[in-house]
């Protein structure tokens, strides 16, 4: 595992656990997204699963289930962080809600937290923070704000013995094509620019609608160090899901998934064995029939 040289010498080895924990010593990720609250308000939630329309299920899923990191808000760690101090955290450092569309403006992540107050809740609680992360919306007309705090949010992160996720969507009314094979590939080139430990971004569609997984290789190339993993999406079939992520890890050559909606919008007997088959591909490399046999 490479250590980047913004991370001190003195937060060395904390940097790597937290690497090795987050990656359970694969280098892969399975990021659990719990970050909706805020970005789809209560859409995702209320008609679901009806565990779902409880917060404290995405903490039940995630300390049940082999993940790696549980991202969310530090609001709702602050209220169940302590009751689930096994959980690995990864905390969303910026947020928007839904409702402004473009058609009102361009997109803007705002921050909600500074790594101060990460660490502050890291070594006064107890907490098992791994990690921080933000959402940058590239070709917005605030992009260079947001780039601006991404930077500084990597090198402060790393400075604490953080890993850092950013989230990089092309979004805004300049972007014509926010799917497009090389477009996601200058994202995940921008976040490794940027020093990020992993990069979040939409799997790519070519013209005719279509998501191969090879289309993923220019963005998994051009991210060099930087592992790229890719959006959930929208709840579908588990199996289409696990076949979609067997492809992008092998096809696609991603380091892995960061994962909401399909996971906390079934039944908890559903989540966890479809976590348990997501985890099978990403942390022991199984064969696609036998994680979907996980299912239940």
């Amino acid at each position: 595992m490479i250590v980047p040289s913004s991370v001190p010498k003195a937060m060395e080895a904390r940097y790597l656990q937290n690497l090795s924990t987050a990656t359970r010593r694969t280098g892969r990720l399975f990021l659990f997204a719990g970050d909706q609250k805020i970005e789809h308000l209560n859409d995702d939630f209320y008609g679901t699963a009806p565990e779902a329309e409880y917060p404290d299920y995405l903490f039940t899923l995630a300390g049940q289930t082999r993940i790696g990191v549980f991202a969310t808000q530090l609001g709702l760690i602050a209220r169940y962080g302590a009751a689930y101090r096994h959980i690995p955290f990864l905390v969303k450092m910026s947020a928007k809600t839904n409702l402004g569309g473009l058609e009102h403006d361009d997109p803007m992540s705002y921050p909600l937290a500074t790594v101060a107050d990460v660490v502050r809740m890291r070594d006064e609680h107890k907490v098992n923070i791994l990690g921080v992360g933000m959402t940058i919306y590239l070709g917005s007309r605030y992009e260079g704000q947001m780039l601006a705090s991404a930077a500084r949010l990597v090198l402060d992160a790393h400075a604490q013995g953080l890993i850092c996720v950013l989230w990089i969507y092309p979004r805004g009314k300049a972007v014509k094509n926010e799917r497009s094979e090389s477009i996601i590939a200058g994202a995940a080139g921008v976040a490794h620019a940027l020093g990020a430990d992993f990069v979040k971004v939409n799997a790519p569609i070519n013209e005719q609608g279509d998501a191969a997984p090879e289309l993923l290789l220019q963005a998994t190339r051009a991210a060099g160090t930087t592992r790229v993993i890719c959006s959930g999406g929208s709840s579908i079939d588990a199996k289409d899901f696990l076949t979609t992520l067997h492809g992008q890890l092998h096809r696609g050559e991603t380091a892995g998934a960061a994962i909401g909606r399909n996971v906390y919008q079934k039944s908890q007997r559903q989540a966890e064995s479809f976590c348990e088959a997501v985890a099978s591909l990403i942390y022991d490399n199984a064969d696609l029939e036998s994680a979907i046999s996980k299912l239940k």
